[in-house]
């Protein structure tokens, strides 16, 4: 039997760094996992999202947080947005990177452009006009402030109807579920604006490549909203 030299083989493919980045990867996420990192006082609807997606994920943004590359992805959609708000509004009133749509998942390149016009104007809502466009927010949910922002609130003779124009696929499943909670907030924040019941208020995505306008089968109310949170928080405490 041979007896151990105490020398290293040649590792030419660094497969030992690898298999040490992968275990001091896997020891960071076991650190991040025992230790309780509370939410912040304040989050965004696209963060609020990111909580009850995927509660580990964000806990471990929150404690080792890294400088984020700026993303191309991340502004697809604006130019839709923009131009929608100016038809809307008449005239661009916020910067391209505040603009809802600056971050969906699935945005359609702004080069898509001239087809994104094309499809709404085919679309129903189109002929018209709404009551406020590009609407600013900021509401108390479990105790955490939720800020956002709204595409477009319109009125019927059921009442008013927000509206998130979304220029990517339509999710199904658990991504569809995700999705829901923003147009959550959405309801929340404008009932709580206009001092009306939370019942009154309708709120639907249009997905303007399918020409599509798609209500999610629940949308909750503040106290169920709260409590998904509390939830996905308690998930990974």
């Amino acid at each position: 039997r041979d007896e151990p030299t105490g020398r290293t083989e040649p590792d030419p493919d660094g497969w030992a760094d690898d298999v040490a980045a992968l275990l001091a990867q896997r020891q960071r996420r076991r650190e991040v996992a025992e230790v309780a990192v509370p939410l912040p006082s304040a989050l965004s609807v696209s963060g609020l999202m990111d909580v009850i997606d995927a509660p580990d994920r964000y806990a471990a943004r929150l404690h080792r947080p890294l400088p984020q590359r700026p993303s191309r992805a991340a502004r697809r959609g604006t130019a839709f947005h923009a131009w929608l708000e100016k038809r809307f509004a008449g005239a661009a009133l916020i910067g391209i990177d505040e603009l809802p749509g600056a971050h969906d998942v699935d945005a359609a390149a702004d080069t898509q452009l001239p087809e994104l016009i094309a499809c709404f104007e085919q679309s129903s809502w189109a002929g018209l006009d709404p009551v406020a466009v590009e609407v600013p927010f900021s509401t108390s949910i479990g105790g955490i402030t939720i800020s956002g922002r709204m595409d477009a609130v319109f009125r019927d003779a059921d009442g008013p109807v927000i509206v998130d124009w979304k220029t990517g696929r339509i999710p199904t499943g658990e991504r569809a579920r995700v999705a829901a909670v923003q147009l959550t907030a959405y309801r929340l924040a404008w009932a709580r604006l206009q001092s009306i019941p939370i019942e009154d208020v309708r709120a639907v995505f249009h997905y303007v490549p399918q020409n599509r306008t798609v209500a999610p089968e629940a949308l909750w109310d503040a106290d169920d909203l709260a409590d998904l949170l509390r939830r996905s928080t308690d998930a990974r405490s």
